[in-house]
């Protein structure tokens, strides 16, 4: 009998990515100690932003919470052109890069790289890096080693991402079979998603939030009013307003949309991830308000879990800036003036003033994601 012990076996187990990666990057540890630093960039190539996403680093992460336009980094679009990896065994040659994430990296004393691009089905989605405090040490040998490993952390992210994507696009699909596009079009849910990953990202220092937890918002945030499919047409889709009777239904959907989705991850054998939580969540809370005063469940303050908190930021924006067959689009200053009269006793403090500070990039999504016009 042989007491020998898969160290890869972790991967069999359901763990954050991030929990993966550290367990891909010991066992790469125990062949080359000098691998100091594994991280994952992940592309949104409706925006060409390069986010960062999971790394382990220890202690030393000198990109957290980042993102950059991939078109502005030249030598990283290069890469992504020629779909080659690159090997930098001497990063001085970058110190008079421009990229802040140059610096970055520059000042936590890294002194060689190896960067390969992440593709799935031909598409390119990311980069692995990886980082040593030493120069001179990427080789042929090494080389091919992590060669194999990229394309392991590639399989191992793209799998878990597409599974989530799978299951968005499912209920993405759903929402649209239930005639839903009149309420909610596509741009307002590309836009509100965005809102609230800013806002996580700003808020990010001060809650804790790491780059996994950050894009879980983006990725979870559209489905926030999924529920509604279990709202009659009448109701629905009326133009005028409710009576109290449809109002009282129409806020059933928090609930309908939580018991939707945990039978949506049952169904795809997803239950048992833990941070789907935060989708739940979503879901649920999205309409209770710091007062108390909100539904389902009339949670007050800090009872209200943080990502509700943020959506309902993001939601309560977009609606206010949005044009509407009832309404004209408010301007940004109103939204935000709005949105100060509601902070505190309707919407977290924290995150309107984490979502109005970034007005810059509230206008570069509201003008990225257009709303169709209305006949």
């Amino acid at each position: 009998m042989s007491d020998h012990r898969d160290a890869l076996e972790n991967l069999n187990h359901h763990a954050p990515l991030s929990e993966k990666l550290k367990t891909l990057h010991a066992a790469l540890g125990k062949r080359f100690t000098f691998i100091d630093r594994v991280a994952v960039a992940i592309y949104d190539p409706k925006t060409d932003e390069l986010k960062t996403f999971i790394h382990s680093s220890g202690e030393a992460n000198p990109l957290v919470n980042y993102q950059a336009k991939l078109s502005q980094a030249r030598s990283l679009q290069k890469i992504r052109e020629s779909g080659k990896p690159r090997v930098v065994n001497d990063l001085t040659i970058f110190v008079k890069g421009t990229q802040e994430h140059t610096h970055r990296i520059a000042t936590e004393g890294y002194g060689a790289s190896y960067t390969v691009p992440m593709y799935f089905n031909g598409d390119f989605f990311g980069f692995v890096f990886f980082n040593s405090y030493r120069t001179n040490v990427f080789d042929e040998e090494v080389l091919h080693l992590l060669d194999m490993f990229a394309h392991l952390i590639s399989l191992v992210v793209m799998g878990e991402l597409a599974s989530l994507r799978t299951l968005i696009s499912g209920v993405h699909a759903a929402r649209n079979f239930a005639n839903m596009r009149d309420t909610e079009t596509g741009a307002h849910l590309e836009r509100m998603s965005r809102y609230a990953r800013i806002v996580a990202k700003e808020l990010a220092p001060k809650y804790g939030f790491d780059d996994e937890y950050v894009e879980q918002i983006f990725l979870f945030s559209p489905l926030h009013d999924i529920g509604k499919i279990g709202i009659p047409d009448s109701i629905l889709l009326k133009a005028g307003l409710l009576e109290p009777g449809e109002r009282e239904i129409m806020k059933t959907h928090s609930e309908k949309g939580r018991q939707l989705i945990d039978s949506l991850l049952r169904d795809f054998r997803l239950d048992s991830f833990g941070y789907l939580n935060i989708l739940r969540n979503i879901a649920e809370h999205h309409h209770e308000t710091l007062d108390g005063e909100g539904y389902p469940h009339r949670l007050r303050g800090g009872e209200i879990p943080i990502e509700s908190r943020i959506v309902a930021v993001a939601d309560v924006f977009d609606a206010l800036t949005s044009k509407r067959p009832y309404k004209e689009a408010w301007n940004m200053d109103e939204a935000f003036q709005e949105l100060r009269k509601l902070a505190g006793s309707k919407l977290d403090s924290d995150c309107v003033e984490a979502l109005i500070k970034n007005r810059v990039q509230l206008e570069e999504i509201r003008n990225r994601f257009q709303e169709p016009s209305f006949s």
